[in-house]
């Protein structure tokens, strides 16, 4: 593609050179760079793209883009490589690639679920419901990434940089797919990597603190305005009606059609009759002119809401009522609220929960209905925000009748400093608890002192086959490590 018409949408460009090139490649890693390609220096958290500007010329650069403010006496240019400068070079590569892929979000129905908790099983709902209607879905999210039932690859993150998600996108448009789920998270949003992609609907969970550190948001409100940004960029919006932050959307909005959903709060889709048991979740809906009976297999009240969203979705996707009422009921979701099937009929769910928010919501959820003792096994992950340790400790030691506090990824921190931390908050309870550092020891401690009658909850690796340590991902898939402890 010439290279400016892969400039097409972007402002204030100063270009050294001839625009009028071929570019065969764009690239953000100064390693991968060969003769056609259009370098992009782009500032990251671990190392300045800048820094490697002179090293992707050598190595052939068609052309570089870098952004204000670099000292371009410092690049040492050769006669046929073009020099571009921008204010933004990471919102510029997000363009440059919806362009280079030919806007592939244009080719179908794109669908964007934001909020701190519920993304992952509102995604894989909406998919159930769509296909349960005959379409062909695509998802993109924190577990993995698919086309139909195929897996395309497991995911690291939750949203993939920008070139990644438009080829990923172009993959999906040429396999018709009709319509694409994707989990869009406050990150993704806030460093620019859907910037170009045209969303048809944006659906918001909810909101409560998580990813405040120096590597993500600064504090509530940064992580909140990220998340807003989603609703600038869609036609339509489903809100839960029961979230403080999430109603505050419609005023910031405006050229958005935000609709509602809620258990407790007037809204547009309102969910009566709920019955939460140990097998799922029920309640009643209207769907059409009638009031349905809409039956989960993921117990909890978040299981409604995150339910709630995906029938918004889907009558507004086309998917006829009759087709929704039963469609939930096999869903299984990786790692969230999953029950870990084994030789000792014991109760082990599986979460992904990993704040205080979610870990107190599945805690609270498996109490209401556990005849015997609810035992909750958790860590917190390193480098991350350490404001919610003590935290987590608290409210694992107000609900749990037994806390076993473990590592979880502590990366590059000492695990029993973190581990010290989450005591903290467990001390200001009388909550009974044990500190074991090594994660599979403390799995093994569990399950040898539960009964049938108790529930253990496996907090915060989810649906992870790893675990993080000093830079290294070691495998560590929990339903494995369960049924190796019990054989």
């Amino acid at each position: 593609m010439e290279l400016k018409k892969l400039l097409n949408g972007l402002e204030k460009v100063k270009a050294k050179g001839n625009v009028d090139i071929d570019i065969t490649k764009i690239e953000n890693d100064s390693r991968k760079i060969e003769s056609g390609t259009l370098f992009v220096a782009v500032k990251g958290f671990e190392a300045d793209g800048h820094q490697f500007v002179n090293q992707a010329i050598e190595k052939g650069a068609t052309a570089v883009m870098v952004e204000e403010g670099m000292d371009l006496k410092s690049i040492a240019l050769k006669n046929e490589t073009t020099l571009l400068v921008v204010p933004d070079t990471r919102y510029a590569l997000a363009i440059m690639a919806c362009n280079f892929y030919g806007n592939p979000s244009k080719k179908f129905k794109l669908v964007g679920i934001t909020g701190t908790k519920g993304k992952t099983t509102t995604s894989y709902m909406i998919k159930a419901l769509l296909e349960k209607q005959g379409q062909k879905v695509g998802l993109i999210g924190t577990i993995a990434t698919y086309i139909g039932e195929k897996k395309i690859k497991d995911n690291e993150r939750t949203t993939p940089d920008s070139l990644e998600l438009q080829q990923l996108f172009a993959k999906m448009a040429e396999e018709k797919v009709d319509t694409v789920i994707m989990e869009v998270s406050s990150q993704s949003l806030k460093l620019n990597r859907v910037a170009g992609s045209y969303f048809d609907i944006g659906v918001f969970t909810n909101f409560s603190e998580d990813h405040i550190s120096e590597k993500e948001h600064p504090d509530m409100e940064d992580y909140f305005q990220a998340k807003v940004k989603l609703f600038t960029m869609c036609k339509t919006g489903f809100i839960n009606a029961d979230d403080l932050y999430a109603v505050k959307i419609k005023k910031l909005v405006p050229t958005c059609d935000i609709k509602t959903y809620g258990i407790d709060n007037h809204c547009d889709l309102l969910a009566k009759d709920v019955t939460i048991a140990n097998t799922g979740s029920d309640f009643k809906v209207k769907l059409g002119d009638k009031n349905e009976r809409v039956k989960v297999c993921i117990p909890g009240r978040f299981s409604v809401y995150n339910s709630l969203a995906a029938i918004c979705v889907a009558l507004k996707l086309g998917v006829k009522p009759e087709n929704i009422a039963n469609s939930l009921l096999e869903v299984r979701v990786p790692g969230r609220s999953e029950l870990v099937p084994n030789k000792k009929d014991l109760a082990i769910m599986i979460d992904y929960a990993h704040s205080p928010e979610s870990l107190e919501s599945i805690l609270q959820a498996v109490k209401s209905y556990t005849t015997g003792r609810v035992i909750s096994l958790f860590g917190c992950g390193g480098d991350r925000d350490k404001s919610k340790r003590p935290i987590m400790g608290e409210i694992s030691g107000k609900i749990a009748d037994f806390t076993i506090i473990t590592s979880d990824n502590p990366r590059t921190e000492n695990p029993e400093e973190i581990i010290k931390e989450i005591e903290n908050g467990m001390k200001k309870t009388k909550g009974k608890y044990i500190c074991i550092i090594d994660r599979k020891e403390a799995i093994r401690y569990a399950i040898q002192m539960a009964t049938k009658k108790d529930m253990i909850i496996l907090a915060g690796k989810g649906h992870e086959p790893y675990q993080e340590i000093n830079g290294k991902k070691y495998p560590f898939d929990e339903r494995v490590i369960v049924n190796e402890m019990i054989k």
